[in-house]
């Protein structure tokens, strides 16, 4: 394993000058030769800087403590903390920050999981240069990184599991040979839910400070419908619809498009149904 020495007990991958506008980008993985190849493919892109390297989740949680990127490209295998229990907590202390798992395989039971940890979607480890740039893009700029039919798919059973009050899936078949201990599992589940009195007052709040218009829009983002799908559905500009996603996504206090329907949906704001 590598881990790059330097500022703060990090190096950061880019020496030259960088932009104040650059979107920081966190990169971890217990291989190398991976890591290697994201940095690469990433790094010289115009708005992005990758500033650090994990080997591990608690590395990975360690320097989001310090460095509050503002993404982070997660391996799902790993030692000392796998992806997932690494995403919840990440999540947890710098919800800021958003997370696209890097896995093997598109297995539905995995990207469940991991969309209820709080990644925003994912990325394939084999996908070209072009695709991973896409899909950070799209997940800095406020979309999704999980095509629409798969959106719609994981908050569709996220709605009927919260409805039905099922406990936390069982992740047992997610493939990737994911070591996920039910008990950190259901750990980290319950801690979210400690002190429900005041932590739900706080999020039915933010929930209420949204316009009836944000409601509308958030109803179809959580339909996994694109910004371009929706200003044709409500008959206004791109641009429009862009702001009132960026205003949900502030009012509920989450860093993306993906984090804000599954918001919803735990709030019950959002009744999404099976087709």
């Amino acid at each position: 394993m590598v881990r790059f020495e330097g500022r703060g007990g990090v190096e950061e991958a880019s020496r030259g000058g960088t932009t104040p506008q650059a979107a920081r980008l966190l990169i971890v993985d217990d291989h190398a030769l991976v890591r290697e190849g994201l940095r690469t493919m990433l790094q010289g892109e115009e708005g992005i800087e990758v500033v650090a390297e994990a080997n591990d989740g608690q590395q990975a949680l360690n320097m989001c403590r310090e460095l509050k990127p503002d993404l982070v490209l997660m391996d799902v295998r790993m030692p000392v903390m796998d992806g997932l229990e690494a995403t919840r907590r990440i999540k947890a202390e710098t919800p800021g920050t958003s997370v696209v798992m890097v896995t093997m395989h598109e297995n539905p039971d995995y990207l469940f999981e991991a969309v209820k940890a709080g990644a925003a979607g994912y990325v394939l480890k084999d996908a070209s240069g072009e695709r991973l740039l896409g899909a950070v893009r799209r997940t800095l700029e406020g979309e999704s990184p999980l095509n629409q039919e798969l959106a719609m798919r994981l908050l569709v059973r996220l709605a009927r599991e919260r409805r039905e009050g099922a406990p936390g899936g069982d992740t047992s078949g997610a493939g990737e040979g994911t070591t996920v201990q039910s008990g950190e599992t259901h750990r980290a589940s319950g801690a979210a839910r400690e002190g429900d009195g005041r932590g739900d007052r706080g999020e039915a709040e933010k929930v209420e400070s949204l316009t009836p218009r944000e409601v509308e829009v958030l109803g179809l983002l959580s339909q996994g419908q694109t910004n371009p799908q929706i200003a044709q559905n409500l008959t206004v500009s791109r641009g429009t619809v862009k702001i009132h996603v960026q205003h949900i996504i502030s009012k509920l206090g989450v860093s993306d498009r993906t984090q804000a329907a599954v918001r919803a949906i735990e709030a019950g704001l959002i009744g999404t149904e099976a087709r």
